[in-house]
């Protein structure tokens, strides 16, 4: 039975179905304020506990599923480096910087204080829990106001600026702490000094590296590969595209990197040419293949076990999470926006989504030290509810106090 259930018809059949019920459930939640990867949560969580009781995974479909995931990852990355505007980040900072500081600030300290002092969590997975904290989903604060027709307001471009900076600087954060780990882990204060150092040192000396194997691309190769587009007249050019953000994913991975940080920076470059950007429509149908993937991988992971003291967690956490952003994003944006648009903005930068899992997630892969069972399944659920609560508080303030 076992060897039938691991056989590849039996994992095609699941995949195929997997992706049907996305694109169902995508449907489904498109009708309500709700975004789908709720779903793909809940949906990777029902895959688990099946897993659980009827091994329906086996060795081959735990490998598979795990590479469709680190798709997901890079496809999900890539998309959110290229919807963000560098130069346009770079004219608009003194805006929103402030903003930014205040909501990274008021969201990963008392993040930190609460699971390590409060909740009785170890160091480095309050760290981690902290981390996760500062980011912001940007799809899903996107979604609130394009849906309300107000994401071209002054307001709207405000909060996508800030949310971008949260993004970049969440991926940032995590690869400082996925340096530092293993160093802060050993446990030996004589030596921790010392270590923190070097991995520190390491560390920068590899971003310094990437970070210019990243410029030279954007200035040599980037415009290569567009023109080289151009004048082959390719059919697919989203693909020749796409394939190469994954074989830079690919070496930020090589140089120690996690994939999610050289996705973004690949799409980042890219983002600067417009020509590339126009192609997006093109590579719709791409994200929304690989995309569930990553939720469903992160519903996967979630140990039942756990629920128990993941959902005291997740409710203590959950607040912070809410007053974190609506205080340090709403607080500094009333210089600029009013109380209306100030109360907006923070309550759309609540949703904690793709970032913030991620951190999760290469956490987890550190295993129990860094993010045990219980916190990782805490942050799914601060995640997921931050996702359904924040969305329909935030629709309910922008029909009633509209962003001209």
């Amino acid at each position: 039975m076992n060897d039938y259930i691991d056989s590849v018809p039996f994992l095609a059949l699941l995949v195929g179905c997997l992706i049907i019920l996305s694109i169902l459930l995508r449907a489904w939640f498109a009708r309500t304020n709700i975004p789908a990867l709720v779903g793909f949560l809940a949906l990777g969580f029902v895959l688990r506990l099946a897993d659980d009781k009827w091994h329906i995974f086996g060795e081959h479909g735990t490998s598979i599923f795990e590479f469709l995931a680190d798709i997901g990852i890079i496809v999900l990355l890539f998309r959110v480096g290229l919807e963000s505007n560098l130069h346009g980040l770079v004219d608009k900072l003194p805006r929103a910087l402030p903003i930014w500081i205040g909501n990274v600030v008021l969201s990963g300290v008392p993040g930190f204080f609460v699971a390590y002092s409060l909740l009785g969590v170890a160091l480095i997975p309050s760290l981690f829990v902290a981390t996760a904290l500062t980011a912001t989903s940007i799809a899903v604060s996107v979604a609130i106001w394009q849906e309300a027709g107000m994401l071209n307001s002054a307001n709207g471009e405000l909060l996508v600026d800030v949310a971008a900076l949260d993004d970049v600087s969440g991926i940032a954060l995590m690869a400082l702490l996925l340096a530092l780990a293993p160093a802060l882990h050993t446990g030996n204060n004589s030596a921790l000094t010392s270590l923190v150092l070097e991995s520190g040192a390491l560390f920068i000396g590899k971003a310094v590296l990437f970070g210019a194997f990243c410029l030279l691309f954007a200035r040599y190769g980037e415009d290569m590969i567009t023109q080289f587009i151009k004048n082959a007249d390719a059919p697919d050019p989203i693909l020749f595209v796409l394939g190469t953000g994954i074989a830079i994913a690919a070496i930020a991975g090589f140089m120690g990197f996690p994939l999610a940080i050289g996705a973004l920076f690949a799409g980042l470059v890219f983002s600067r040419d417009p020509s590339v950007v126009h192609l997006e429509t093109l590579f719709l149908p791409l994200y929304d293949f690989f995309m569930p993937f990553f939720f469903i991988g992160i519903g996967l992971k979630i140990d039942p076990s756990s629920l128990a003291a993941a959902s005291v967690l997740g409710g203590v956490l959950f607040i912070v999470a809410v007053a974190g952003k609506v205080i340090g994003a709403g607080v500094p944006a009333l210089l600029g926006t009013g109380i209306a648009g100030a109360a907006a903005i923070g309550i759309s930068m609540v949703p904690r989504a793709e970032i913030a899992l991620v951190v999760m997630q290469e956490g987890r892969s550190l295993g129990d030290w860094a993010v045990p069972a219980e916190i990782f399944a805490a942050m799914v659920l601060v995640s997921a509810l931050s996702c359904i609560l924040a969305p329909l508080a935030a629709v309910k303030l922008l029909r009633r106090y509209p962003q001209h």
